[in-house]
């Protein structure tokens, strides 16, 4: 693969491989789990992130302590961006005790308070709302947090999301929300999903700003989600990024993915791979040897396979958790 542009040429070399080793992570530990459902010990739905991975690397490299993060049912790369650890993400992919909903939420529903990850959320753009909700109680508290809510250009059709802009821009609502365009609403195209010839311009019609972002290279996300986040935590109100991205694989792993051709996948991985990007610059900027990239490669590919082995030793939840975390109401007892 020819080196690409670098998007700067003052990002320090600990910078780069910091954004290598957290894409990597997402990357392998997606692969690993398609292996694990492949295998049958991943049930349900399990939709992956790989090609994505620079979207949430450089969001998360903009945020600090407090802020919060809500997003939809592909949701394993914002998990581990955010710091959630690859053991329990695993174990919850599993349906084990060990996961962050105790093995009763799988890959679509888990959340971590520690982590302010307020979870995937099978609905499609049900997290939107959710997401103005949690910049609402920050700008209640009066402090300068502020929330990420992510959405997909499926989900960017749907009329709750533009309830929020009005609501979120009424208000002025520290939220920066985040349209994840991969191109394909499962399996529809933009082209044939909406006349608009982009989808954060919609926000106009609200008063609210924002930007097209090349979501293929991590620094020019960085970069927009600097501005994005200052306009949020300066009290502007809320700011939209349609992060311009792709999916490798299909929808869900039950999704052969016969609406697009193998030319055009393959094509995008070998000129436009966010991780192959970074590692072409830091390989030009001398920053890494070959050697120092397979090191890194072989460390990520322990953390994922010790991951994959917590995920399969730790036990399934006891038949009585299925009457915990519900709700219910008590029929009166007949006389």
């Amino acid at each position: 693969m020819a080196a690409r542009k670098t998007t700067k040429s003052n990002v320090s070399k600990e910078e780069l491989m910091g954004h290598y080793r957290e894409m990597l992570l997402i990357r392998r530990f997606e692969e690993k789990a398609g292996q694990l459902y492949g295998m049958g010990l991943i049930g349900g739905f399990c939709h992956l992130y790989i090609g994505q991975e620079a979207v949430v690397v450089g969001l998360e490299a903009t945020t600090k302590e407090g802020d919060k993060r809500v997003t939809s049912y592909r949701d394993h790369g914002h998990m581990l961006a955010c710091g959630m650890d690859p053991k329990g993400v695993m174990a919850e992919l599993t349906g084990r005790e060990g996961g962050y909903s105790g093995g009763k939420g799988g890959s679509m529903h888990m959340f971590s308070k520690e982590k302010h990850f307020y979870g995937g959320h099978g609905i499609v753009a049900a997290q939107v709302p959710i997401g103005a909700g949690l910049a609402f109680a920050d700008k209640y508290k009066g402090n300068d947090n502020v929330t990420f809510a992510y959405f997909g250009d499926g989900a960017a059709n749907q009329g709750q999301v533009y309830e929020t802009y009005n609501m979120a821009e009424l208000w002025m609502l520290p939220v920066v929300f985040v349209i994840e365009n991969n191109q394909y609403a499962m399996g529809t195209s933009m082209k044939r999903s909406t006349k608009s010839p982009s989808l954060w311009e919609r926000g106009a019609a609200y008063g609210i700003p924002g930007e097209a972002v090349d979501g293929m290279d991590v620094l020019k996300v960085k970069e927009a989600g600097e501005k994005a986040v200052a306009h949020c935590r300066a009290g502007n109100g809320p700011y939209i990024l349609e992060i311009n991205t792709y999916r490798y694989r299909g929808h869900s792993m039950s999704d052969p993915a016969k609406y697009r051709t193998r030319d055009e996948v393959q094509k995008m991985r070998d000129e436009r791979d966010p991780i192959e990007g970074i590692r072409q610059m830091l390989l030009t900027g001398k920053h890494a040897s070959e050697e120092d990239l397979k090191a890194i490669d072989k460390e990520i590919k322990g953390i994922v396979n010790e991951a994959a082995e917590f995920s399969k030793e730790s036990p399934e939840p006891d038949p009585s958790e299925l009457w915990t975390d519900i709700y219910a109401t008590e029929l009166p007892q007949e006389a």
